[in-house]
């Protein structure tokens, strides 16, 4: 039974069982002290829409969006943050009186994640971003922002990855970055971070580019976590860079939605260091 009067919030996707953004939003409500719930919802292929407007029907304050509904979650919002915009994707809802609103906040999660947790600033350096799916999208402006020299994107479809430049190069060249796209059989040498954007180590599929494209002491990251992300952190180690999940982004794109519906930003040191450690045990 749910408890009256209290803020309920949901991960909606498919599958979302394995979701650990419940345990996330619970540690974010104890440390702030905010009274809230927050659960999974199961939606099935045809049904965002319905399940989703039916969760704000029943008093649902808002949701965080994931696989394969982050281009619908936009599309249902008639307004959204500029960052979700120029993605062309959404993985928060926000359910105001006056209208729902869209948010991406998987790019700054990552780029907060790189910067304070890993301890590597993005400035001035040269990336990799393998993928032009929405994933690659929800991180590119954020990256952007963080005003590396140059940002390279490869993918296997090269129209896709052309689009995906093409929508980012006025946000490139406000930012003052070098952005390329590149063949993914000819993606450049020597990177100060490789991210991979795309689903290859969860499909079981080999490493999509080249090793050349790392150097010692690039740092390598796989936007999956877990098991998901472990045949490309050990790829990237076999070549002598760091490899690193996205756990740490997923826990910072969490703290930015729980801004975004509370007004408050959790601290998320000790919240990964818990799902780390969480983590570690379900093993």
């Amino acid at each position: 039974m749910k408890s009256a009067n209290v803020d309920r919030y949901a991960v909606v996707g498919y599958p979302v069982a394995h979701s650990r953004s419940p345990f996330i939003h619970a540690a974010f409500a104890r440390q702030t002290g905010e009274t809230l719930e927050y659960g999974r919802i199961e939606c099935a292929p045809g049904e965002f829409a319905r399940v989703v407007v039916r969760f704000a029907g029943e008093g649902g304050r808002g949701c965080n969006v994931t696989v394969p509904y982050k281009f619908d979650a936009l599309a249902m919002a008639p307004r959204c943050s500029p960052r979700a915009r120029l993605a062309g994707a959404a993985n928060t809802l926000r359910f105001d009186a006056d209208g729902w609103w869209a948010d991406n906040t998987d790019g700054i999660g990552l780029v907060r994640d790189l910067e304070q947790h890993a301890g590597r600033s993005l400035a001035g350096l040269r990336i990799l971003l393998i993928g032009a799916g929405g994933a690659a999208a929800g991180v590119l402006g954020p990256i952007l922002d963080a005003a590396p020299r140059e940002v390279v994107v490869v993918n296997r479809g090269a129209d896709r990855a052309r689009a995906l430049g093409e929508r980012h190069q006025s946000a490139a060249a406000g930012a003052g970055v070098e952005l390329q796209v590149r063949r993914i059989e000819d993606p450049g040498n020597c990177y100060d971070v490789v991210i991979n954007a795309t689903a290859s180590s969860l499909q079981g599929a080999a490493v999509p580019v080249p090793s050349h494209v790392l150097a010692a002491g690039t740092l390598a990251v796989d936007l999956m976590y877990g098991e998901a992300a472990a045949p490309f952190i050990d790829w990237a180690r076999r070549h002598g860079a760091e490899g690193r999940d996205g756990l740490g982004m997923l826990v910072e794109q969490a703290a930015e939605s729980f801004f975004d519906w509370r007004g408050i930003r959790p601290q998320t040191a000790e919240v990964l260091r818990a799902l780390r450690g969480r983590l570690a045990v379900d093993r």
